[in-house]
């Protein structure tokens, strides 16, 4: 059960490992195009359908007919990867129950985007972990866990990839475990104690940058969110008008601060470098995207704008 990229590497593992996957549940077709006039599957389908193997796509995971077809499967076990919440009914199905990867070292970042997340709040280290589904989000029992480190250079999709590839890794260690304990391996309630941080998931006004902070928190905030929502914010010009800017790569801080023009939110620039100021520090800017144009580097986006130094953001 899976919907996005991630999960797809996990049922891959599966595939060519060879073990008897019955069947494969995920979300319906999503609307796309301008009109919302074509219907686009998910990667998990993409992927399934390819290799012949039978798709449920239930609106509601509680329908009659979906839990009567999940059920005429037999499956043994139910494995889950980024897919959403589900119902007593559905997961405590099988014999062996239903065990979940989560991208995230638990307690810690229960929730819908621990990813994003992760890299935010500014962590040198995440990972991924396996868990018994029970009836509350994210608080099963543990039976694996791997971990990933995060370089301060690293943006979320790198985290990503690695995550995804790290998780079907120990979905298939996990699969060992269940079948050597013949459906009852080892397992650890989780230390509620170390539940620290949410991971909710991400609206637009989630994703909006506050210069009020300091450059380190800007900073990590804009690569947990780059590539895809996109950290934005808004850009003021010398006339009031105001058009959203989206910023992708912000690669290093500058410590000089201290003049007056440089309140929080102000644009400066030297010949190739473009600089907003937050709270304690200049953060340079190299990647950006103004609404209705392309993605470009910071100096193209300065020899298109000569007067940027007259611009802030807020």
């Amino acid at each position: 059960m899976g919907t996005p990229e991630f999960a797809v590497a996990t049922l891959k593992a599966l595939v060519e490992n060879q073990y008897n996957v019955v069947g494969v549940v995920t979300q319906p077709d999503k609307p796309v195009g301008r009109h919302g006039s074509q219907l686009q599957a998910p990667a998990v389908k993409q992927y399934a359908l390819e290799q012949g193997l039978p798709v449920l796509q239930p609106e509601k995971m509680k329908d009659p007919d979906f839990v009567e077809q999940l059920r005429s499967w037999q499956a043994n076990l139910q494995v889950v990867v980024a897919f959403r919440m589900l119902p007593e009914v559905v997961w405590a199905m099988p014999e062996y129950g239903t065990f979940n990867v989560h991208a995230a070292l638990l307690p810690d970042y229960r929730g819908a985007a621990p990813i994003n997340w992760a890299v935010i709040n500014g962590e040198t280290q995440t990972g991924v972990t396996t868990f018994f589904l029970d009836h509350d989000i994210d608080t099963g029992r543990i039976i694996r866990q791997k971990t990933f480190d995060i370089p301060d250079s690293a943006d979320v999709e790198y985290v990503y990839d690695g995550l995804m590839h790290l998780g079907a890794e120990i979905c298939i260690e996990t699969l060992e475990d269940i079948i050597a304990a013949d459906g009852h391996p080892a397992s650890l309630p989780q230390d509620e104690t170390k539940a620290v941080h949410a991971a909710p998931k991400l609206f637009k006004d989630t994703c909006r940058i506050e210069w009020g902070k300091t450059a380190k928190q800007v900073y990590d905030f804009i690569r947990g969110l780059s590539p895809v929502p996109g950290a934005w914010t808004i850009l003021k010009a010398p006339d009031g008008t105001e058009t959203m800017l989206k910023i992708y790569k912000a690669p290093s801080i500058v410590h000089q601060k201290g003049e007056a023009t440089q309140a929080e939110g102000i644009i400066s620039r030297d010949k190739k470098h473009l600089y907003i100021a937050c709270s304690d520090a200049l953060l340079q800017v190299e990647s950006l995207q103004l609404a209705g144009k392309k993605r470009m580097d910071a100096a193209s986006f300065m020899n298109g704008m000569a007067d940027i130094d007259k611009y802030s953001v807020v």
